[in-house]
């Protein structure tokens, strides 16, 4: 098989539906933090808006200018970020750079909807963006936590 047919393969009809249907696509107003991550790679860009209260996650907004794994990473998180706690987020970060990078099991639940991404593994060039958004909604709900202590 062709690594073009494998890269045609990769962006399956899920993924595209993902990609088309991202949760909480939009900027919050006066969130606690805000997270602006890009993949010097491949120019995707994830902008992260993030409130917490109690300890957990409580809005969410971002704004996805990725490609399309990148998108469906970006809704996959959107679709579970809310009532998360920072160590979940970095929980779910760690898993997905482990399924993606050494070939580790897939994010726990409600984490899941990364096993989409699996196929991924072979095309390091990508995981650069798939991993933005979790990885700045991490930072957000770190920052978020360290400005509501201070």
């Amino acid at each position: 098989m062709s690594a073009d047919t494998d890269l045609i393969k990769l962006y399956s009809g899920r993924i595209l539906a993902l990609a088309a249907d991202i949760p909480h696509l939009e900027r919050l107003e006066a969130p606690m933090a805000t997270v602006k991550k890009r993949s010097p790679l491949c120019g995707s860009a994830v902008t992260v808006d993030l409130s917490m209260e109690d300890g957990r996650v409580s809005r969410f907004g971002q704004d996805v200018k990725a490609c399309a794994l990148g998108q469906a990473a970006a809704a996959v998180t959107g679709a579970a970020v809310i009532g998360r706690t920072l160590p979940e987020l970095q929980q779910a970060r760690d898993a997905l750079r482990a399924m993606l990078k050494e070939g580790g099991p897939v994010p726990d639940a409600p984490f899941e909807g990364f096993e989409v991404l699996e196929p991924a593994r072979e095309y390091k060039n990508r995981h650069a963006s798939i991993l933005l958004c979790i990885e700045a909604a991490s930072e957000a709900a770190e920052q978020a936590l360290q400005s509501d202590c201070a």
